[in-house]
């Protein structure tokens, strides 16, 4: 059934820029774009349905390409100690910090799971966010794993949203494996990944990289885990110091590295070469207080792709507006509103190994769009949180939010 859909501006983010159509019409096709461009040009046709935008402008439906979206509880009691002079140390040596969140997670069920990350993922939907990506990293073995990993595929059916499910296990060290951590990831390669994945679980496979969590050597046996298995890897690395976990993930082909405040000049170009994507996350950045920014002008020297992302997570990023992150992308990141947007469609879809169908408006892409009541795409980074009129359509129809 084509639909038409006229009176209206495109920001269509080809090649990572707004490529504006003015005075434009989009034509879908079922779930697909069948046809774009001017309204001039459209061709002669009959359509079971004409919709008109107001002549609002439309950009790719946004795409959170990094979050941590489904936890237990939260830690805003934590957030008001530290702002009280109490240390992350103190925090953690009393049972606080990423152990209060596993605990929290293990001991809900999966349906206290759901409803609580529904809720956070619909602020993100009303935010025009129509693809997101979910990481598991809070159950720390296999059950709690696999329960995590579930609830992320029972999102994807509850939410008119493309979801995408990654396996972290490798986030931090269960209470059971204090001091095993080899022995820890050995559990990972051998028995959780194949499992999970065999359950249909797992879309790619993340870990994370730091003197606090795991070593390159160590990532490394995760990440010929998940080449055996055909999955895609993402890998948190150079948040806190610089271990080469970049340039490691560039060398397995990583689709990105994330975080990378402390990466070095070697790394961006390892990263280049490979065609991994940087995902910068200045939610965690603001939240935490950082001063050592990422380097910004090398990746955009090396022209390596530079994505923008939530990191939605309760300890260092409980952000629940994609749009706010776009601002801090631009306030905090000098990145121009136009290289906001594309951090957050076409290359957030290449994040996520889904530019070929997401991510930009092209023939034959899915159609996700939202239509902004805006004068023109800056507008999208520039106000302050809020909820901007718009009408979001995911694979072709309107959602009602």
């Amino acid at each position: 059934m084509k639909k038409l859909w006229k009176n209206c501006h495109i920001a269509t983010m080809q090649a990572g820029q707004y490529s504006n159509i003015e005075n434009a019409a989009i034509v879908t096709l079922g779930q697909q774009i069948h046809w774009i461009g001017t309204f001039k040009d459209l061709p002669a046709d009959a359509y079971a349905e004409t919709i008109d935008l107001n002549g609002a402008w439309v950009t790719p439906g946004l795409i959170d390409c990094h979050t941590h979206s489904v936890f237990g509880g939260n830690r805003s009691v934590e957030f008001e100690k530290r702002l009280q002079g109490v240390s992350y140390a103190e925090i953690a040596a009393s049972g606080g910090g990423i152990a209060s969140t596993v605990r929290a997670t293990r001991e809900a069920s999966e349906e206290q799971l759901l409803a609580s990350a529904l809720k956070r993922i619909r602020c993100l939907l009303k935010d025009g966010v129509t693809t997101i990506e979910i990481k598991s990293g809070y159950g720390l073995d296999y059950a709690n794993e696999r329960k995590m990993l579930r609830v992320i595929r029972q999102i994807a059916e509850t939410l008119p949203m493309t979801v995408r499910s990654t396996c972290l296990a490798a986030h931090a060290l269960p209470p059971e494996y204090q001091d095993q951590s080899d022995a820890y990831i050995e559990h990972i390669c051998n028995d959780m990944l194949p499992k999970l994945h065999q359950e249909g679980l797992v879309d790619a496979v993340d870990a994370f990289c730091e003197y606090l969590a795991f070593s390159p050597a160590q990532v490394e046996r995760v990440f010929k885990t998940a080449q055996s298995l055909n999955l895609p890897i993402k890998l948190h690395a150079e948040q806190l110091s610089s271990l080469g976990g970049s340039s490691l993930a560039a060398r397995y082909q990583a689709l990105s590295a994330d975080h990378l405040e402390f990466m070095t000049e070697e790394d961006v170009k390892a990263m280049a070469a490979a065609g991994t994507v940087a995902v910068l996350l200045p939610g965690a950045f603001y939240f935490l207080r950082e001063t050592k920014y990422p380097p910004l002008e090398s990746l955009q020297q090396h022209g390596v792709r530079i994505a923008l992302s939530s990191d939605l997570n309760p300890g260092t990023s409980p952000a629940l507006s994609l749009r706010l992150m776009m601002n801090m992308g631009s306030t905090l990141f000098r990145l121009t509103p136009e290289q906001t947007l594309a951090a957050v469609t076409i290359h957030a879809a290449h994040a996520l190994g889904l530019q070929e169908t997401h991510g930009s408006l092209e023939q034959g892409k899915v159609a996700d769009f939202v239509a902004w009541d805006i004068e023109h795409p800056s507008e999208i980074v520039y106000w302050l949180g809020g909820d901007l009129p718009k009408r979001i359509i995911q694979h072709g129809n309107e959602v009602s939010i």
